[in-house]
């Protein structure tokens, strides 16, 4: 079962912010456990290195490389270097991503623009340089991370327009990719995450929210959820994995929302 013995899997954003594991940490080492040989970005050095010493230590094999993915010349020189290693791409994950806070008087341009290249420039880099490559070898798998932000009204309350508009074109950007490929026998879906706790709620969100206290930051979060607790990164990884394997050979253009019934028990 979600046998990924043969595959290569490139996930983007494949490091964690600080201690601990992030979705795009655990989806690495979760697919490299499955079996896939894994090529990992990060923009941090240290970060996709603590991945790799995972990933390694444990009998897998990976490449990982420092890359900005909002800029065209390094996701390309990336895939490219891919191809070169291990001759083909299987899996794209796109995962890079972050909040800003703000509504659009009191954002800035400049916030707003970064959180369009950071959220969704990313995913549609990632795509322009990896399809090619699926389409030549006559199939692949992708799967963008949004959030839940992206479906609904602003999550515990506050306000990141920016971030929610971003979100909310992954999912549209996935749907319509997913039909512009379907029949060159890629699939694209897409996994929405609701309230994680990942190492962002103490190295980004308690900063942001001006939380002094993050372990009460943390308690209202897990209490904001229908099962009484946060996921983590672990629950977003195995999602990914379902969609990316091949038991998932006949699902395409769908979000697979993962949020502990988050979304369904609010009000419409």
């Amino acid at each position: 079962m979600l046998d990924l013995i043969g595959k290569v899997a490139f996930i983007a954003g494949a490091g964690s912010v600080g201690e601990g594991w992030g979705n795009g940490k655990a989806t690495a080492v979760l697919m490299a456990r499955q079996g896939a040989k894994v090529y990992g970005t990060d923009l941090n050095p240290a970060a996709h290195a603590e991945t790799q010493a995972i990933i390694e230590a444990e009998g897998g094999t990976s490449t990982m490389r420092t890359v900005n993915m909002t800029i065209a010349a390094e996701v390309e020189a990336a895939v490219e270097e891919c191809l070169a290693r291990f001759g083909r791409i299987d899996i794209l994950v796109n995962n890079v991503g972050g909040s800003a806070p703000g509504d659009p008087v009191s954002m800035t341009e400049e916030v707003w623009d970064g959180q369009m290249d950071h959220n969704l420039k990313t995913a549609f880099l990632g795509c322009k340089y990896v399809l090619p490559a699926m389409v030549r070898q006559g199939g692949g798998a992708v799967v963008n991370i949004s959030s839940v932000a992206g479906l609904s009204h602003q999550v515990g309350g506050r306000t990141n327009v920016a971030y929610a508009a971003s979100k909310a074109g992954i999912i549209a950007f996935s749907r319509s990719t997913a039909i512009a490929y379907v029949t060159q026998g890629i699939r694209v879906n897409t996994v929405v995450p609701g309230t994680m706790h990942t190492p962002l709620v103490e190295h980004r969100l308690a900063k942001q929210l001006g939380a002094n206290d993050a372990a009460a930051l943390i308690a209202k979060r897990h209490a904001s959820v229908p099962m009484g607790r946060m996921g983590d990164a672990w629950d977003i990884a195995h999602a990914v994995l379902f969609l990316a394997s091949d038991e998932a050979r006949y699902i395409t253009a769908t979000s697979l929302i993962v949020d502990g019934g988050l979304t369904a028990a609010r009000p419409g």
